[in-house]
């Protein structure tokens, strides 16, 4: 039998004292011994069929042969204890042992690092602000301008070019040995975009068609490097949008009318902004809860752990897609300082909203019932092609039961937060979460007018 107590030290320490008794740790040693006479080779004697006095002459003595089967026991051991206590561990134990070295029952310490129960002052009062619901006429305006262009003409045009011309150029730079480095005639270029260099804009606002320009700008491959530019404006056009009539809205959409696309229009940006709303409850209560643990708080081995996971994560990323490390900086302009910088700061908003969210779980008492643990652990054993038995023995050895109790009631945490926030819009209005939820009706109204429509093309 083992027994197990759990005794809280200053800075989240916990001592976790374990005593074992001599019947329990002899089946230990027993494990010990038979694992030992399978891959002990002793000339004379068969795999397996090694006997425990002369494993105990090859390994030193009985006092050797007990001290390897302490050794592989006592992880074990301390894992069971950790689930029987309920503890939370962030960092490896120092174990120290306190009895039964050389005979009889074993016992011993381990002093171990837990994660601390942070405070969340405010946690019930808290306001998230997300993207407004309603949709403008000029929301509305822009979707349906963009819809005109499609169908747009260009006129070319006497008048000197400005924002959002189209010019067609001829345009050459060499760098400071003449070698040519951009060479291209009768080139479509919006003016105003600045996808080229930004001088370029410049130099075109006010040029007329048979304007000749010459600039220097930086080549945007080598900053430090001039390149000398020489353009040809040959023509400037603007778009000629049709009128939004009910002929175009015909030719151009499934609608007979505007109002019927615009109306459509209306709907789809509303939806849209429906999803923006609904995916920003969620973070931004994330991040509103995590706002209230101080930095001082946060434990550094739970910030590195999850530096390390997230590099992790992405070097196996960049491996599915046979890149490394060296093109990935290459490719971002990024260096591995500012990588690990950017990764850290990342990794202690994580950590700080774990901490948060575990900390609402012990104010609100948040239970977990075992049916909801079962029925977590079986899905899990689905997807792993395991059984729910075999994966709660696995769990349980390892002491990570707890861990997938915490995931659940941080989940439930979570969902206990966003029903509570108070909400408003960028404006500074309320918001109400009725108007967060899909209209399911209106959807099974669509469902049926598209069947509907479907049966009557059938017929």
């Amino acid at each position: 039998m083992m027994r197990a107590t759990a005794e809280p030290l200053e800075g989240n320490l916990v001592r976790l004292s374990v005593e074992i008794d001599e019947p329990e740790f002899d089946r230990a040693l027993g494990d010990v011994v038979r694992t030992l006479a399978q891959q002990v080779r002793v000339p004379g004697f068969r795999p397996g069929k090694v006997p425990r006095k002369v494993l105990e002459a090859r390994m030193g003595g009985a006092g050797a042969l007990r001290a390897e089967a302490l050794r592989e026991s006592l992880p074990d051991f301390y894992a069971r204890a950790v689930v029987d206590t309920e503890l939370d561990p962030i960092a490896q134990p120092e174990i120290d042992i306190t009895g039964g070295e050389d005979g009889g029952a074993v016992s011993f310490d381990a002093v171990v690092q837990v994660r601390p129960l942070v405070a969340i002052p405010g946690y019930d009062g808290l306001q998230v602000t997300l993207p407004g619901l309603a949709v403008g006429e000029e929301d509305v305006q822009r979707q349906l301008d963009r819809l005109r262009e499609n169908d747009a003409e260009l006129e070319v045009v006497e008048r000197p070019a400005i924002d959002g011309d189209l010019v067609t150029i001829d345009l050459h730079g060499n760098d400071a040995s003449g070698a040519e480095v951009v060479g291209v005639d009768d080139y479509l270029y919006e003016v105003g975009t600045g996808s080229i260099v930004p001088e370029l804009d410049a130099e075109l606002h006010g040029a007329k068609a048979g304007a000749i320009l010459a600039f220097d700008a930086p080549n945007p491959n080598t900053p430090e490097e001039n390149v000398a530019f020489r353009v040809l404006v040959k023509e400037v056009k603007v778009k000629r949008l049709p009128e939004a009539t009910d002929e175009w809205a015909a030719e151009s959409s499934e609608f007979a009318t505007v109002a019927e696309l615009r109306a459509d229009i209306e709907d789809r940006i509303g939806r849209v902004k429906l999803m923006q709303s609904q995916m920003a409850l969620r973070q931004k209560t994330i991040e509103a809860v995590a706002g209230l643990v101080s930095d001082e708080d946060v434990p550094e081995v739970l910030v590195d752990a999850e530096v390390n996971e997230r590099l992790h994560d992405l070097q196996h990323r960049l491996e599915a897609q046979k890149l490394g490390l060296a093109e990935y900086f290459q490719a971002t302009g990024t260096s591995p300082d500012e990588l690990l910088a950017a990764v850290r700061v990342d990794a202690q908003a994580a950590v700080k909203a774990d901490l948060a969210l575990r900390a609402l779980v012990e104010a609100e008492e948040l239970s977990l019932a075992d049916d909801e643990l079962n029925a977590e652990i079986a899905r899990m054993a689905e997807s792993m092609g395991t059984t729910p038995t075999e994966l709660r023995r696995q769990l349980d050895t390892a002491g990570r039961t707890g861990a997938v109790r915490s995931e659940l009631r941080k989940g439930k945490a979570l969902e206990w937060l966003i029903d509570h926030v108070e909400l408003f819009d960028e404006e500074g209005n309320p918001m109400s979460r009725d108007d967060l939820r899909v209209d399911a009706s209106k959807d099974d109204e669509a469902e049926q007018s598209d069947e509907a429509d479907q049966s009557e093309e059938s017929e």
